[in-house]
């Protein structure tokens, strides 16, 4: 733990390390201030800016207390709202000296997460590594294992396993049961996502390569921001499925709840049924090279692709 920076807090805070400030854009800091000391710390005056700006610069981040939720939120983003390039960067470390709370690693695309303590689901776009730190388990974005392989690390015996072939396109199996957000975040490879079970929020957000296919049921926000390649959902999805698609494809082989599409600017959305969408995105003939693509996602039949609906910017 190179130039550590730590922080000792006498109770749970939340959006600790959060490269987003809990979403800053939306609420223009009335609900966090990145300037303002960090609640509840102990001999220090910490900011939220000083951990997030200290990871920024490749150095660690000590926590000696339980990290409520949104620990490490977008951590090695370089956001573009704050002027950077919107790509990953080579962040630190953060150490947990107790547990922390749901949503740990939303959207994270590098660095390191090790915990001491107990992590509460859903967590975001991480999964377990076996840690090289004894006494801490240790979390690695998934985004960054489809974008630069396993680096030396293992598994845990979950089931989670990653294939990278020469000819085959690479392939991360999540089998472990764990609840996630954000699966597949900002993906910019060809790669492909087993996800065996329910995922929580907002799959493939910001993704622009890559499949990801969800064998269960997805919630609220599945496919949004959705850039580029294709999200297979085979179970249900909630509201706001494909809201604020740019490009790619969503396909869900079950039901979905409403808001479906909303403020979709590209891309296109495939379901067995009729839904309402939000203009203007409407119902489409689908083309042979959608009818493909289904054939070829699904594994089905041509005649079984023919009953799908797509939704786009027509």
């Amino acid at each position: 733990m190179t130039d550590l920076l730590t922080l000792d807090i006498s109770t749970q805070v939340d959006c600790l390390c959060d490269f987003t400030y809990n979403f800053y854009w939306q609420h223009n800091g009335s609900e966090l201030d990145p300037g303002k000391p960090v609640e509840g710390q102990i001999d220090t005056h910490l900011t939220y800016r000083d951990l997030v700006e200290h990871l920024i610069s490749g150095r660690d981040v000590r926590i000696r207390g339980n990290a409520g939720s949104r620990l490490g939120s977008s951590l090695g983003v370089d956001l573009k709202y704050f002027g950077g390039s919107g790509q990953a960067l080579d962040a630190g470390s953060i150490f947990v000296d107790g547990d922390a709370g749901t949503r740990m690693g939303i959207s994270m695309v590098s660095g390191r997460i090790y915990v001491s303590g107990i992590v509460a689901q859903p967590m975001g776009n991480v999964v377990e590594v076996t840690s090289g730190k004894e006494g801490y388990r240790c979390f690695r974005s998934i985004t960054d294992i489809l974008h630069n392989g396993m680096k030396g690390d293992e598994f845990n015996d979950t089931g989670n396993s990653f294939q990278e072939g020469d000819e085959d396109v690479p392939c991360l199996v999540l089998a472990d049961g764990v609840l996630r957000d954000t699966v597949g975040a900002r993906c910019e490879r060809d790669v492909r996502i087993m996800a065996e079970g329910d995922v929580s929020l907002s799959t493939g957000i910001l993704m622009r390569k890559g499949t990801i296919i969800v064998e269960g049921d997805a919630g609220m926000n599945t496919g949004t921001l959705l850039s580029g390649g294709t999200v297979v959902v085979q179970g249900n999805v909630g509201e706001f499925a494909g809201a604020d698609m740019r490009a790619g494809n969503l396909i869900i082989t079950g039901k979905s709840k409403g808001y479906m599409c909303a403020n979709m600017r590209g891309g296109a959305v495939f379901v067995k049924q009729d839904v309402k969408v939000i203009p203007p995105a409407r119902q489409c003939q689908p083309l042979d090279s959608d009818l493909k693509l289904l054939v070829d996602v699904l594994d089905t039949n041509r005649m079984d692709a023919m009953g799908y609906r797509k939704y786009s910017i027509c």
